[in-house]
């Protein structure tokens, strides 16, 4: 049993089993969440014999005496309001942990904020989806100091498979743009390959089978083919999400001088599954425009 102090701020479909895998490992946890019934949900799955857990009404009671506080919430600006919230009450040694994918912009705006007060800022944007959250299976990219970073680390390994210190403050976030980037691509590529077997009359289950033993493999081809197939599409990262994460990158690289001629046009892509209504409906549903 630990005797540290954690807070979990966002209990949302990330933060929500996030907070759930610290409890229980043995951590005290106090959570908070704008929707008070959804902390009150937490604690009735979370509050058994033998744990320490708690919500707070306000961010400022949630993270009092916290030794660590971490944060996934919406977006840069959520970032900046619960965060500074947080800073006002933090004691001088511990450290805010920022899940949420933002802007490096707000990373470091918060670093600095933190480095005043003697409190240490990691950006730490995960990546894993709802199922990756659920299982403690998370990767997480992570910006800051490397000191903060190795006190923080055995903690967030209880719902991590993987984390990294890639840089200074601000590098979580842009590598998590990179992933993004990455993983808009693929999708697009995968609806497209589908889009043309099945016009071309092919069992596409059956040539999924067999390109994903080959170069063409990868976790989208693995995971969403095939329900992609059965056009179900509510798998946990919508789509307005991820045109909230693209429009991210593509701030970024205006702003570095980078071309992501690719990634603009998979963005407009996903603005035409949203006029289809299904801004709810997971990444993979660019299938859908292509029919």
């Amino acid at each position: 049993m630990s005797n540290l102090k954690v807070s979990f701020l966002g209990l949302g479909v990330m933060g929500f089993p996030m907070a759930g895998h610290l409890s229980k490992a043995g951590y005290s946890v106090t959570v908070f969440n704008r929707t008070s019934q959804k902390a009150q949900e937490w604690l009735s799955i979370y509050d058994t014999d033998g744990a320490t857990v708690s919500a707070g009404d306000t961010v400022a009671k949630a993270c009092e005496n916290a030794d660590i506080v971490f944060m996934c919430v919406g977006n840069d600006n959520d970032v900046r309001d619960v965060g500074n919230q947080a800073l006002a009450v933090m004691k001088a040694g511990s450290v805010l942990v920022d899940h949420t994918t933002a802007s490096a912009d707000i990373a470091r705006e918060l670093y600095e904020s933190s480095k005043e007060k003697q409190i240490g800022f990691l950006d730490a944007p995960v990546s894993g989806g709802q199922a990756g959250a659920e299982n403690g299976q998370l990767t997480i990219m992570v910006g800051g100091d490397e000191d903060v970073y190795r006190n923080v680390e055995p903690v967030v390994a209880h719902y991590a498979r993987h984390s990294q210190l890639l840089g200074r403050s601000g590098s979580g976030q842009l590598a998590k743009m990179m992933n993004q980037i990455c993983i808009a691509g693929i999708v697009q590529g995968l609806a497209e390959a589908l889009h043309f077997g099945q016009r071309a009359g092919l069992d596409c289950n059956a040539v999924v089978d067999v390109i994903s033993k080959g170069a063409a493999q990868s976790w989208q081809m693995e995971n969403r083919a095939s329900t992609m197939l059965n056009n179900s599409f509510d798998f946990g990262f919508a789509v307005d999400w991820m045109r909230k994460d693209l429009s991210i990158a593509l701030d970024e690289a205006r702003k570095n001088g980078s071309t992501l001629a690719l990634t603009a046009l998979v963005d407009q892509y996903y603005a035409d599954v949203q006029k289809l209504g299904g801004g709810r409906w997971d990444t993979s549903s660019l299938l859908t425009r292509l029919k």
